[in-house]
C-alpha cells in the first residue's frame, strides 16, 4: 500500500469512519438504469422488480412504499400519510404532493377544553387524523405511473398472505413497543403473538392487512375512503371511543402542491411547503450561506456550534409559523427571503450559545423514507408514515390497519396557527428532499428520523 494511502486510512480511521483499512466492507450501490433505496431489503426489492419490469420511479415507489406497510409495521403503513417530490425527467419540473389527513370533523376544540388539556395524547383516538396514504399512491400512480394498483400492491400482499422473516432491527423495536398495543384489543392481536412482539427470524402474517390490500389492488381508493374499509374503521371508531365517521374518510383528498426552493451556492434545493415543516431545512441553508462552512473543520466546536444556533432558530420559527396552508396565510417567501436570513443570523454569538430563541417576524420521531429513480432519470422522494412507533397505538378492526397519531402535531394553545380545529391538517415532520443543479437531478434525499434508544 502506497504512503499516501495510507495516510488517507489513516485520516479516516482517526475520524471514526473507518474501522480497519484492510477490513472487507460493504461497497455503495452504483446502478446505470434505475435504483430503489429504502430501510428494507424485501421492500427495495419489491420496488426494484417493479423497475426491471418496465415500471416508472413513481410504480417503484409506492410498490415499495406498500410493502414496508407489511414488513415495518410500526413506522409506516396503510393508516399514516404520505408527502413526496417527484422529478420528471422530460421536463426538469419538481413536482409536489400533500397526501396528509385532517382531523375528525366530530372531534371539536371544546372536547379538549371541557377537560382542561394542554396537549394531544400521542396515544389513542384523540390523535388519530384521517389516513392519506392510499389517496397519495393512487393519485401518484394515476399522474406518473404506467402500472395498475393490483400490480405494485402484489409484493406487499404476497408478504402480508405468506409472512415474512422478522429482521433484527425490525424485531427490536417491535419488541420495545410491544407493551403500548396491549390496550386495544384488535392491535393486541393483529400484531403480537401470544401477547408478545415475534421474535427475529420468525415468520410473521397479516392476514387482516392483506385482505384489505386485496381490495384495494382490486377496487381502487374509493374501498377505502368510502366503502367498506372506512366503514370497518369507523365501526371500530364507534365501538371504542373514536371520532371518525364516513364523511370524514369520503371528503378527503390529497393536493398538488408547488415545492419551495432555495438555491444555496449553486444547487437549488427543493422541499414540501407547509404544513411540513420542511421549510427548516431551506430556513438554515438560508442561515448558513453567510459563512464560509468548508475552511471549518468537519465537527470542529466552531462547526458544531454555527449549525446548532442556525437550528435553534429555525426551530424557533418553526413552532410559530408552520401549520395547515388552507387555513392560514403563512408567511413563506418572507421566511425564506434573503434579507430575513440576514437578520436572523446577526442572533448567531460565535462565542455564546443562545439558551432561549423567539420566533422572529418574516414579511409576508421516527419513519421511513424510500426513493426510486428509473431508467428515464424521474426519481420520486418518498416518505409514508404512521408517525410515532405503532403509531396511536389502535388498529382499524378487522382491517389490519394501524392508524396514524399525526392530530398530535396540533398544539392545543389559543390562537396559535397550528391550534387543534376539526378538519384542519396538523403540523408534520416528515420532509422528502430534492436537489438540481443546472435544472438536472443531482440528489434524491431525505430524512429517517432518530432510531428510539
Amino acid at each position: 500500500m502506497s504512503s499516501n494511502l495510507e495516510q488517507e486510512f489513516q485520516t479516516l480511521k482517526d475520524r471514526g469512519i473507518l474501522a480497519s483499512p484492510y477490513r472487507a466492507g460493504r461497497s455503495m450501490t452504483i446502478s446505470r438504469h434505475g435504483i430503489v433505496a429504502s430501510s428494507h431489503m424485501l421492500a427495495s426489492l419489491a420496488g426494484l422488480d417493479i423497475l426491471r419490469s418496465g415500471g416508472g420511479a413513481m410504480d417503484a415507489a409506492v410498490a415499495t412504499a406498500a410493502t414496508l406497510a407489511v414488513v415495518e409495521p410500526m413506522m409506516t403503513g396503510l393508516g399514516g400519510d404520505v408527502f413526496f417530490l417527484y422529478y420528471e425527467a422530460s421536463t426538469g419540473k419538481v413536482h409536489g404532493l400533500n397526501g396528509s389527513g385532517r382531523s375528525p370533523r366530530g372531534l371539536l376544540r371544546e372536547y379538549f377544553r371541557s377537560r382542561e388539556k394542554d396537549k394531544i395524547d400521542f396515544n389513542g383516538w384523540e390523535a388519530v387524523t384521517v389516513p392519506g396514504a392510499v389517496d397519495a399512491w393512487t393519485t401518484g400512480i394515476s399522474r406518473f405511473g404506467s402500472r395498475n394498483m393490483a400490480e405494485v400492491l402484489a409484493p406487499a400482499i404476497r408478504y402480508a398472505e405468506e409472512g415474512f422473516p422478522v429482521t433484527e432491527h425490525v424485531g427490536r423495536v417491535w419488541k420495545m413497543f410491544a407493551r403500548f398495543l396491549e390496550s386495544d384489543s384488535w392491535a393486541k392481536q393483529t400484531y403480537l403473538v401470544n401477547g408478545k412482539a415475534p421474535f427475529v427470524g420468525s415468520i410473521f402474517k397479516s392476514p387482516n392487512l392483506a385482505s384489505s390490500l386485496r381490495q384495494i389492488a382490486s377496487d381502487g381508493r374509493d374501498v377505502f375512503y368510502q366503502g367498506p374499509i372506512a366503514g370497518e374503521i369507523v365501526r371500530c371508531a364507534e365501538e371504542s371511543g373514536g371520532f371518525f365517521t364516513m364523511e370524514d374518510f369520503a371528503e378527503h383528498t390529497s393536493t398538488w402542491v408547488e415545492p419551495i426552493s432555495l438555491n444555496y451556492r449553486g444547487y437549488d434545493v427543493y422541499q414540501m411547503p407547509p404544513n411540513g415543516q420542511g421549510i427548516g431545512v431551506l430556513f438554515m441553508l438560508g442561515l448558513l450561506e453567510g459563512y464560509d462552512i468548508a475552511s471549518m473543520k468537519h465537527n470542529s466546536p466552531e462547526y458544531l456550534h454555527l449549525l446548532i444556533e442556525a437550528k435553534k432558530l429555525a426551530y424557533a420559527d418553526l413552532g410559530r409559523w408552520v401549520a395547515d396552508p388552507e387555513n392560514n396565510r403563512l408567511p413563506i417567501e418572507g421566511l425564506l427571503s434573503k434579507e430575513y436570513a440576514a437578520s436572523r443570523r446577526q442572533m448567531i454569538d460565535p462565542k455564546k450559545a443562545v439558551s432561549q430563541v423567539e420566533p422572529g417576524l418574516p414579511a409576508g420521531s421516527d419513519t421511513v423514507y424510500l426513493t426510486a429513480i428509473d431508467a428515464e432519470g424521474n426519481a420520486a422522494s418518498f416518505i409514508n408514515s404512521i408517525f410515532h412507533p405503532f403509531g396511536a397505538k389502535i388498529v382499524g378492526g378487522q382491517t389490519g390497519i394501524l392508524l396514524q397519531n399525526r392530530g398530535a402535531g396540533f398544539t392545543l394553545e389559543s390562537g396559535h396557527l397550528n391550534e387543534y380545529e376539526p378538519g384542519k391538517r396538523p403540523f408534520h415532520t416528515i420532509i422528502p428532499g430534492m436537489v438540481l443543479q443546472n435544472g438536472k437531478l443531482y440528489l434524491s434525499y431525505g430524512l429517517m428520523g432518530v432510531e428510539p434508544s
